[in-house]
């Protein structure tokens, strides 16, 4: 897990190249429509009635290609060499910008409308390609620390190109604005010509182009998984909580800011830049795993920041037209700043596992297809944002107190999510408390299958060794575990929401004890990862005592694979048998004691036996107790 920098991919060809190459294009996306929206605000002499038609159209004609077009694009990214597509749909945007050159010279409002849902088609096309290609050039190791690159990519050429494109049409004209898109599609295109080949997925697909069927089928691919579809309503979620606060920043900077554009532009750079700050810890934080545990501290920053923005400035302003550096020299607007910083921060780290579990956890000739359902859920969940905003508006709402209704809103999504897929929250819970009291490094985890059915083996040191494996181990994984700490009070909701299966000796509940084997033989053939501890209790000197028979019992049922694992360092750590003579009150012997779990390769499930995985998770412990 050491020694690796997400960073180190920005210099590596089956990267580098498609980085930039869905840079420029979201850099051309925003580019075209600020100068769109300066050309046809400002410098054509509309009626006011004119411009706030087309002010309304725009969003809608940009959406309504992911709509009509999501399932087709997800189709061809699965059969056609995506490498190839690439380029196809970078020779479009050559085309598109051509033609928004045309409309700008002409000052054509019909053409540029025409781009527009030209550009929307791009971005429909592209969609499934930019995030069906990382899991093909990337281990899985490194699907977070791309994920991120790409987050903090695409939020940081959306603001770029916003402040481009507005630039360039405000201070030189239309000729300028041309002369910028033309120029970074065709270098987008050549970005793209140095994209490695990404084979097909799924080349014998038969192509639907009925579609209406194929956007039906596209959601059913998303609703295939339970995980995978509740991941991808938080992704539409997302887009649905960002459309409101982001559609309302023109609002709230001039009438409560008392600010310019470039108040506006301030804090949207903010925003941008929070995003792009937490895409990039997610790979710090979640220790190169797809840590979904990440997740709800998104969330929960997103309402806690969400309302303390309004608590900050929910007042009209006083005094307006302020430029930004009046804006900074206000009082209280440090509060407002850090806010708008860290809304971005906690929706970085929100949105990038919520992308790389749906990477990881979809068969790799689905992922275009799942894509393609997602957004057009996406698109869905931004016409509702739209509604939304206005609907309070005229109800009657400040700007301020629709962004607070948003916030509050979140969190109820959030519980409600959390609630259908309980492992969002159990590994919330186990990442914090890890964290909190452990200083962690993993070893190995690649060795952990992606997918299907194994048996995790590991020894047995603290009462706290199911949770700092199940917090670093990036699947679920469902733990046998000893019947009286299963119904322990105030805990066994918890072990009863993390699915763990409770056990007893044959010489207490041989009942309990076969229904026990009989759910672990039950989640097995379900593919799913299922740990236990053969020592089959604490141990009380640090040493590993030898593994029972159990295990034995599992591989003659169901040869699963066996996946040995070894903790280290927990002995001298809390909750530990080493200070059991304190009995009711555990003292750390240090804070935060640096453990360690290491990973071992596969063992073969038709082989295996009891004293070889404990020889091997000796081997692994080493001589670190």
């Amino acid at each position: 897990m050491s020694g690796h920098n997400q960073f180190e991919l920005l210099g590596q060809r089956r990267f580098a190249p498609f980085f930039l190459t869905q840079a420029l294009g979201a850099f051309n996306d925003n580019a075209f429509r600020q100068a769109l929206i300066v050309l046809v605000g400002f410098q054509i002499g509309l009626s006011d009635g004119a411009v706030s038609f087309y002010s309304n159209l725009a969003p809608a004609l940009f959406i309504l290609p992911f709509f009509l077009f999501s399932a087709s694009a997800g189709q061809i990214a699965e059969k056609f060499e995506k490498t190839r597509l690439i380029r196809y749909v970078k020779l479009f945007e050559i085309a598109a910008m051509a033609l928004a050159a045309y409309a700008f010279y002409a000052k054509s409002v019909p053409l540029l409308l025409t781009v527009l849902v030209m550009m929307g088609l791009h971005s429909t096309l592209f969609g499934p390609i930019k995030y069906a290609i990382l899991p093909q050039v990337l281990h899985p190791a490194e699907l977070v620390g791309g994920n991120g690159l790409v987050e903090m990519g695409t939020s940081m050429a959306v603001l770029i190109g916003m402040i481009g494109g507005g630039v360039a049409m405000t201070i030189w004209g239309a000729p300028a604005a041309a002369a910028l898109v033309i120029a970074v599609a065709i270098v987008g295109y050549l970005c793209s010509r140095q994209i490695p080949p990404a084979p097909a997925t799924a080349p014998e697909l038969p192509f639907d182009w009925n579609i209406a069927r194929a956007t039906w089928r596209s959601l059913r691919f998303v609703a295939q998984n339970r995980t995978v579809f509740n991941s991808v309503l938080g992704i539409s979620w997302f887009w649905f909580f960002g459309l409101v606060f982001t559609a309302q920043l023109p609002s709230y900077t001039k009438d409560y800011l008392g600010g310019s554009g470039s108040v506006e532009t301030l804090a949207l750079a903010l925003f941008s830049i929070g995003t792009g700050i937490g895409s990039l810890l997610c790979e710090k934080l979640s220790g190169r795993t797809v840590e979904i545990g990440l997740v709800p501290l998104g969330s929960l920053g997103l309402t806690v920041l969400g309302i303390d923005l309004y608590f900050a400035c929910h007042t009209p302003a006083r005094v307006h037209e302020l430029g930004a550096l009046a804006f900074l020299a206000q009082p209280g607007h440090w509060r407002i700043c850090i806010d708008l910083l860290l809304i971005g921060v906690f929706a970085g780290l929100y949105i990038v596992p919520l992308f790389a579990l749906v990477q990881s956890r979809t068969p790799r000739e689905q992922i275009s297809r799942v894509i393609s359902g997602n957004n057009i859920l996406n698109a869905v969940f931004m016409v509702l944002a739209s509604l939304f905003g206005l609907g309070l508006l005229k109800l009657g709402l400040s700007v301020p107190q629709l962004l607070l209704a948003t916030a509050v809103l979140n969190a109820l999504v959030a519980i409600y999510i959390f609630t259908l897929v309980p492992e969002f929250g159990m590994r919330f819970f186990c990442w914090m408390l890890g964290r909190a009291l452990y200083r962690l490094r993993v070893d190995g985890i690649e060795r952990i299958p992606d997918e299907g059915p194994a048996l995790l083996v590991c020894n047995h040191v603290s009462y706290l060794d199911a949770m700092l494996i199940g917090g670093a181990v990036p699947r679920p994984a469902r733990f046998v575990m000893y019947h009286k700490i299963f119904n322990t009070p105030c805990a066994a909701w918890m072990f009863k929401a993390a699915k763990a299966i409770p056990i007893a000796s044959a010489k207490e509940d041989p009942e309990l004890m076969q229904r026990a084997f009989d759910a672990v033989d039950a989640a097995l053939a379900e593919g799913e990862l299922v740990c236990i501890f053969p020592e089959g209790a604490l141990t009380k000197d640090g040493e590993i005592a030898p593994f029972r028979g159990g295990v034995e019992r599992i591989l003659a049922r169901r040869p699963v694979p066996v996946i040995p694992l070894a903790l280290r360092g927990m002995w001298a750590s809390m909750w530990s048998r080493r200070d059991s003579q304190l009995r009711r009150l555990r003292m750390p012997r240090r804070l935060r004691a640096r453990v360690e779990l290491i990973v071992g390769a596969p063992v073969d499930g038709t082989t295996a036996t009891a004293a070889a995985l404990e020889t091997q998770v000796r081997t692994l412990r080493g001589e670190m107790a």
